[in-house]
């Protein structure tokens, strides 16, 4: 309990605002600019993937719920965009619609980073764990309603509009079941592993891995030598 024995009490909103803070987190990270969300969220009776172009994932575990973006055609191609040269593709390299199958894939995989940022959140902050399937953009014409499959007893559900840099709007709805998370006793939440770190530990391990077979190298042709081969 907290000092004034009063529990600290997570609700819907609280998971909501993890999942935006983890979206525009990885997306201002992935595009080089300020992404943010409206300090207004819409109460919903049903989610839906909506044109232009928007994916779903389901979460199980702790608890159970479904999550959709739906991107306006602006807002995809200027996060595809702005990812790719960010990347150092030349702009005569990216493709011109978002249609392609190439704008579906990135973002498609920007959306599993995002996924993956907000799980692990929940696994150090709400010491609890979910599951969810591979996020996977779909570009549609019409509106679509989804539903959770899940035991729900009392859903709730939520929309929220985001903005790009360039005020390209797109949205998020998220489907879950009424709960509350009770902080029983204080705890520090782990530490976040260090994104750089990672990357710079990638990065040399191809460079460790060079240098130890030129050693290799060396030593075999140092034997040939001696042995008159």
């Amino acid at each position: 309990m907290t000092p004034s024995n009063t529990p600290v009490v997570y609700g819907t909103e609280d998971v909501l605002v993890s999942l935006c803070n983890s979206v525009t987190h990885v997306l201002s990270v992935a595009t080089q600019g300020q992404v943010h969300f409206s300090g207004m969220v819409q109460r919903i009776s049903k989610t839906c993937l909506k044109p232009d172009i928007g994916c779903f994932v389901l979460f199980d575990g702790g608890f159970s719920g479904l999550v959709i973006i739906n991107f306006s055609a602006a807002a995809a191609m200027e996060i595809y965009e702005r990812y790719m040269l960010s990347m150092g593709m030349s702009a005569g390299e990216l493709a011109s619609s978002f249609t392609a199958d190439e704008v579906s894939n990135v973002m498609g995989e920007l959306m599993n980073q995002v996924v993956g940022d907000f799980t692990g959140k929940v696994r150090r902050e709400l010491q609890t764990h979910i599951t969810q399937n591979q996020p996977k953009m779909l570009v549609i014409n019409q509106q679509v309603v989804l539903s959770v499959n899940a035991n729900l007893d009392q859903p709730e559900a939520r929309r929220v509009s985001f903005y790009t840099a360039n005020n390209n709007i797109f949205y998020l709805e998220l489907a879950i079941d009424r709960t509350q998370f009770i902080k029983l006793f204080d705890f520090d939440p782990q530490e976040a592993p260090d994104p750089d770190a990672l990357m710079a530990q990638v990065a040399a391990a191809p460079q460790v891995a060079t240098a130890a077979t030129t050693s290799a190298d060396d030593d075999t042709q140092a034997l040939l030598k001696s042995l008159g081969m």
